[in-house]
């Protein structure tokens, strides 16, 4: 692969930044939010707060540090120091022919200062880690089983770091430390089994309190641990879809990695032959779907709009994707071989739904016969 992955996002934060003095990207570490900007805007000066000095500089005089950057700039990890904030405000609005460029991994306080801060003045955006959308056909030759095993980070997929070193101290360095300067974890160990259970239960409806009594910590804890990993973008919740029907639908959310390789490693998988006949291979596979169109989602810089289907009864959709011209279903199969029998549900969707899907498709790891059933490298 090059060295530069092109990214998806481009397109929209060069758009936004025609309108908006300050453009915000903001992720989970290690998803590519520096080397994006860096690339989109390369006559821009480069601070990264990560550095002490910088930070020292930015946070004992803010305004001083704003203005020796010049009219446009990039400032990475801009969660670091709250006050510029408010500063850069100050010197938008005073000049408008300023312009800055921020990224941010994911803190509590980063939203909430740029919208009370900056509100009107930014655009904001999430990237995710790589889509198969972006990286056609560098794929080709790699295998599912390894797909699970590597994910989508870049510093995996361009060969900089060997899967099993990245996805341990991605884990122990910013999961742990991270999250658990946030929220104060004392007992680490229970979160660790917390996230290893979130692994094992993906794609399975959220019980807080099944995990609860799993951990050994009240439910409403696992649900606070659960909006922290959500804030810092390593898990994302699919709603039910709820229709004017007469049926009694599911209230519960489900949960899905952002990443299917940091669940793939949490699930204890050392390597990729360990996946051919894995109990959870299936729904690995069905994380791998869901997050492609999650990230797909973000990368045109737009709000979920991904749901699920499911009856108490049983009867279920993986995805439900509403879109301006109707919704879209998709059932998601591990198979490499298409059966008849994968459209059962989608065809009783279209009896009960008030206006049925303009498609139902199936995403599995066989052909592709489009409209379908198709490949999941190339839906």
């Amino acid at each position: 692969m090059d060295n530069y992955i092109y990214r998806d996002l481009s397109e929209p934060i060069l758009y936004a930044h025609m309108f908006y003095p300050v453009v915000m990207v903001t992720g989970a570490r290690q998803v590519g939010k520096s080397t994006l900007c860096r690339h989109l805007f390369p006559d821009y000066k480069y601070v990264n707060l990560e550095d002490n000095e910088t930070l020292l500089k930015a946070e004992s005089e803010p305004k001083l540090f704003l203005r020796s950057l010049g009219s446009v700039a990039i400032i990475d990890e801009i969660q670091r120091c709250e006050k510029l904030f408010s500063q850069i405000q100050v010197e938008v609005d005073a000049d408008p022919e300023l312009h800055y460029v921020l990224t941010g991994s994911s803190d509590f306080t980063l939203m909430k200062n740029a919208s009370q801060s900056l509100a009107g003045r930014i655009a904001v955006f999430t990237l995710p880690p790589l889509t198969f959308h972006e990286l056609k056909p560098s794929l080709k030759d790699i295998s599912t089983e390894e797909l699970y095993f590597r994910g989508f980070y870049p510093a995996v997929l361009t060969g900089k770091k060997p899967p099993e070193l990245f996805y341990r101290n991605y884990y122990s360095t910013y999961i742990e430390k991270d999250i658990r300067r946030q929220i104060k974890i004392e007992n680490l160990s229970k979160f660790d089994i917390f996230m290893r259970l979130m692994a094992g239960r993906i794609g399975a409806e959220f019980n807080a309190t099944s995990i609860s009594a799993e951990t050994g910590v009240s439910s409403k804890t696992i649900t606070e641990w659960c909006s922290i990993l959500e804030a810092s973008y390593i898990i994302f919740a699919l709603r039910p879809y709820f229709a004017n029907i007469s049926k009694r639908l599911s209230k519960m959310p489900k949960i899905y990695f952002y990443d299917v390789g940091l669940a793939t490693y949490l699930l204890g998988i050392e390597n990729s032959t360990q996946l051919v006949s894995h109990p959870l291979k299936g729904v690995l596979f069905e994380n791998m779907a869901v997050a492609e169109l999650m990230n797909r989602r973000l990368n045109q810089g737009k709000d979920s709009n991904l749901n699920f289907y499911r009856e108490r009864n049983g009867k279920e959709i993986d995805i439900l994707q509403s879109t301006p011209e109707g919704l879209k279903a998709y059932e998601v199969k591990s198979s490499l071989s298409f059966h008849p029998e994968f459209f059962k549900n989608l065809e009783y969707l279209k009896t009960v739904l008030p206006v049925p899907p303009i498609s139902s498709t199936v995403i599995y790891d066989g052909e592709s016969f489009p409209p379908l059933a198709e490949n999941i490298r190339n839906f």
